[in-house]
């Protein structure tokens, strides 16, 4: 079954079900290189191609789970994980980003994502979707393991004193996703205060990456 969420002149916004439909382009077209835990994938299709990928998934990291609203909403914590889109079409990316938000209606999820300023990333998109800002992480250095695995999944019997990585700071970003008396009572109990958005111009990493595009027949 086929799920459409979005449409707009040639463009269509529709779940992907399946890893196989956009594990390249986040393994070989993301500054990333690595598939996180994925609950929700969406692609952007011009005329049936795929011309890119939103995914949602739990965070890795309990602790931003419990720090962002505490304990009661923690389960409601979603990460919007990977972005990537090719196409040259003006707005197409921050109108792709806000039609995957509407698929959680209701009692939806405290979405959190992150624009990596070691990338030069600001986080217009977010920005631009009415996200709200609520500060910068600081740089740090993790396990590398070499194996494009996050840090947290690392063998513990191995030494990796000697090959840890830099993590640039990130601009963090949330979205309350609903209804709005729902959404209300969950921004109250966020516990990191609202600021105003970073400036500054975002600068584009090589994605010239062609993945091979994915026809849907609607």
């Amino acid at each position: 079954m086929i799920y459409t969420i979005g449409m707009k002149d040639n463009f269509t916004v529709k779940r992907i079900k399946h890893q196989t439909e956009y594990a390249e382009w986040l393994l070989k077209k993301h500054y990333a290189h690595r598939i996180p835990s994925i609950s929700y994938a969406f692609g952007l299709y011009e005329n049936g191609v795929l011309r890119g990928v939103c995914t949602f998934g739990t965070p890795a990291s309990h602790t931003l789970c419990i720090g962002l609203a505490g304990e009661k909403w923690s389960k409601s914590v979603i990460e919007l994980n990977r972005l990537v889109v090719e196409c040259s079409e003006i707005n197409i990316t921050s109108w792709f980003v806000s039609r995957c938000l509407t698929f959680f209606r209701g009692v939806g999820p405290l979405v959190v994502s992150y624009a990596d300023t070691g990338q030069g990333h600001v986080g217009k998109i977010y920005q631009a979707c009415n996200f709200l800002f609520t500060g910068t992480t600081k740089e740090r250095t993790d396990i590398n393991t070499g194996e494009g695995k996050h840090s947290r999944h690392y063998d513990k019997n191995q030494d990796y004193s000697e090959n840890r990585k830099t993590r640039t700071a990130k601009h963090r970003y949330i979205y309350i996703a609903g209804l709005k008396k729902y959404k209300k009572k969950l921004l109250a109990a966020v516990n990191y205060p609202i600021l105003p958005y970073p400036k500054g111009e975002t600068k584009r990493y090589d994605a010239s990456y062609k993945p091979i595009s994915q026809m849907v027949m609607f």
